[in-house]
């Protein structure tokens, strides 16, 4: 039935029918969406690939009863029990064919080496790989690091020149971003310094004086203390009176 859904495994949904059922290659052919000779091909072992079966009963695309139908009228037409779900990536690293996964790690060193500005989650999604695996080369504890060679991950398939050089732009943005903060974290920490050295120089001087003035106050005292004693001492030996202190 054009019409209807076709298998989530076509083909695979046809060499189990061709196996397992006595239905006409055209019912199969018309409810997998394939061609007649495809299934003929199938049936006499001359296809070029080899598909391992898969059972429509299991999956609830079809049911026993509907291929009893199809089995006994060989013009009916097999109805889909239930149409397969569309399968969907979700979010997660950038997938690599299988063939390239192996270039992976040289691809991240070769970043890690020539664009050191670029962040980890910035390579993760431009190589498809995780935070871990990242740091293992970046700290040479990868357990293949031996072999790891840096090599450009556009030259190895694992990424676009636009894709490199819109994150390599994007990184370069984020630093440029950052580095006049820090350079006014620094004129502030200049500019407060000496502030805090001319406070201190100050407090300094403030103190030297205070102690300068107290030892002022205090040798006056003692060479006040003297004379009265001289005094005294005289005024003993004339047999005169006892001098006032502070006189």
């Amino acid at each position: 039935m054009a019409n209807q859904p076709t298998p989530l495994m076509p083909h695979a949904t046809a060499s189990w029918l061709v196996d397992h059922t006595a239905l006409s290659f055209t019912q199969i052919a018309d409810f997998c969406g394939l061609h007649i000779l495809e299934v003929q091909a199938m049936a006499d072992d001359l296809a070029s690939a080899k598909y391992t079966g898969r059972d429509p009963v299991h999956s609830g695309e079809l049911t026993h009863e509907e291929i009893e139908r199809g089995q006994q009228d060989p013009d009916y037409s097999l109805k889909m029990q239930k149409a397969p779900v569309d399968v969907s990536r979700t979010k997660g690293p950038r997938y690599t064919p299988v063939s390239k996964r192996q270039d992976k790690p040289d691809g991240i060193a070769w970043i890690l080496r020539n664009h050191s500005e670029i962040s980890d989650a910035q390579i993760g999604r431009l190589i498809g790989t995780t935070r871990n695996t990242i740091n293992a080369i970046r700290d040479r504890s990868h357990w293949n690091i031996a072999n790891i060679q840096p090599k450009d991950p556009v030259t190895l398939g694992l990424c676009s020149q636009r894709e490199l050089d819109a994150a390599v732009a994007k990184a370069a943005k984020r630093v440029a971003a950052n580095e006049p903060a820090e350079e006014t974290e620094v004129e502030a920490v200049e500019t407060v310094a000496p502030r805090d050295d001319k406070q201190e120089l100050i407090a300094e001087l403030r103190r030297e004086r205070e102690e300068a003035t107290k030892a002022a106050a205090h040798a006056a005292q003692e060479a006040e203390a003297e004379a009265w004693l001289e005094a005294k001492r005289a005024s003993e030996e004339n047999g005169g009176a006892e001098p006032e202190q502070g006189s």
